[in-house]
């Protein structure tokens, strides 16, 4: 069942089926209580009638049954009535021979009567048995007088007292059904219209906002959840068409580069007739395709890294990876770039630092970071890489002797494609890995002022420590 109405409705209608059986029963009962009650009334009504009737006859107890005693049960079920009047020894004084007697005689009250079930001609009889002392000369005599009844009479009166009361339960159920699922119909209307609503927007279009107010209490929780996940969707589509329009102009220029270069080429070729002149626009074309070329993949690869660091399940990749090895890998990776300009690259980390990550992002968090102190630090300057303990927590620094980055584009330095420095040859993504990784990681990324020099900048990843993985110490060092 997947109405949400109807769901309702079957909650709602279960205990009140449960209060109706219930009821219906107790109703049962009482009538029941209450036929039994007139039924063996009548009974012992009707054996003491024919107690009364007890006289002697010279020695003898005789006994006659007057029309009174039978007219106590005319009832329109024509029940069939027994009687029996014995004397001490047994003898029939009036009624029917092989009147069933309980086993066990237990006469109680002031009437001194005795009421039991049983079957006589194989029919159920509600039956009254009592006795009437009858006084001679010789003494007294325990006269024996039992009354029986078919319960078809009784069967009726429960039926009568029963079935208005059940009646009136079943009618009330019904009119609690029908109530019921008009109210819930009525009062999902909101959430129908609001299901309405929903499904003829268009998916293109995230401007749109539920009111909330015309919702029922309880439903402006769903409400608002809508409202923020919309939001949510809005603001990182807008995010997403934002990025593509910046790739999209970070691509377009050394692509549009190149394509100048070829059709330059093809000028050259077809006007100039000089071989050396030719050969020598010939080598600056290759060269500046091949930068063109190198900033087209770099840039390439920068994007598909962010957007591998951006994926919703990068933190599913995370293992227990060690800080100071994937630093030294950095730092001799990048090597031959701090050489060729002559800058001072060293490492300094404390050994057995394990964090979790995911190993490739994680290198291209420290590469990016390495990369681009070398890049604005100027030939000459230093750039120190340290993986240090600090309490609980593994610490990733890079310092650097550069220009720094002022205190109010410390923020703005993490937007993608952002450059401070002009004419700068960087993608502009570099931070905006470094945070999407550490994000991925659990871990915090902090920019300041390089305490070691008088001006330069320090970045500070923080990662939370983790036990290393169990092969961690017989690992080799990355060449």
């Amino acid at each position: 069942m997947h109405s949400l109405r109807m769901r309702l409705v079957a909650w709602l209608l279960l205990p009140l089926s449960l209060f109706v059986a219930v009821s219906a029963f107790f109703s049962w009962r009482n009538a029941a209580t209450v036929a039994d009650y007139v039924q063996d009334h009548d009974l012992l009504a009707s054996a003491k009638v024919l107690s009364d009737r007890l006289i002697w006859d010279g020695d003898a107890v005789e006994a006659s049954v007057p029309p009174a005693a039978l007219a106590l049960f005319a009832s329109p079920a024509h029940d069939q009535v027994f009687l029996s009047v014995t004397g001490v020894d047994g003898r029939l004084l009036a009624g029917a021979p092989g009147f069933p007697l309980p086993a066990v005689r237990q006469l109680q009250g002031p009437d001194r009567a005795q009421w039991y079930d049983t079957r006589i001609q194989g029919l159920p009889v509600r039956a009254v048995v009592t006795e009437r002392s009858m006084y001679d000369v010789a003494g007294a005599r325990a006269i024996t007088i039992a009354v029986g009844k078919t319960t078809g009479s009784r069967d009726a009166m429960v039926r009568t007292l029963w079935w208005p009361t059940l009646g009136t339960l079943l009618l009330a159920l019904a009119l609690a059904l029908v109530l019921t699922t008009l109210a819930l119909t009525w009062e999902l209307r909101p959430l129908v219209r609001l299901g309405r609503q929903m499904a003829q927007r268009d998916p293109l279009h995230l401007d749109f906002a539920v009111d909330t107010r015309a919702l029922h209490t309880e439903l402006r929780p769903v409400g608002e959840t809508i409202n923020q996940f919309v939001q949510q969707l809005h603001m990182h589509s807008q995010a997403q068409r934002r990025f593509i329009a910046d790739a999209a102009h970070q691509l377009r220029t050394p692509l549009a580069l190149q394509a100048s270069q070829i059709e330059f080429v093809r000028h050259v070729r077809e006007h100039r007739q000089d071989w050396d002149t030719r050969r020598a626009d010939m080598d600056q074309f290759w060269k500046e395709l091949h930068d063109s070329n190198r900033r087209l993949t770099a840039v390439t690869n920068q994007l598909l890294l962010l957007a591998q660091a951006e994926h919703a399940d990068a933190h599913a990749r995370l293992a227990p990876v060690d800080l100071g090895e994937a630093a030294l890998h950095a730092v001799e990776q990048l090597a031959g770039l701090a050489d060729r300009r002559r800058i001072d690259l060293g490492l300094d980390a404390a050994p057995a630092a394990p964090v979790l990550a995911e190993p490739a992002l994680l290198d291209a968090l420290i590469s990016n970071l390495v990369d681009n102190a070398l890049r604005y630090t100027p030939e000459g300057g230093r750039v120190t890489v340290m993986v240090r303990r600090a309490g609980d927590a593994v610490e990733l620094v890079v310092d650097d002797n550069g220009p720094g980055i002022p205190t109010e584009a410390q923020e703005r330095v993490f937007d993608r494609f952002c450059r401070l420095a002009e004419g700068s040859d960087g993608s502009g993504l570099g931070l905006a890995i470094v945070r999407e990784v550490a994000r991925g990681c659990g871990a915090s990324v902090q920019l300041g002022a390089n305490p070691r020099e008088p001006h330069g900048l320090r970045v500070t990843v923080r990662f939370a420590a983790t036990q290393a993985a169990p092969d961690a110490q017989e690992k080799p060092p990355r060449a």
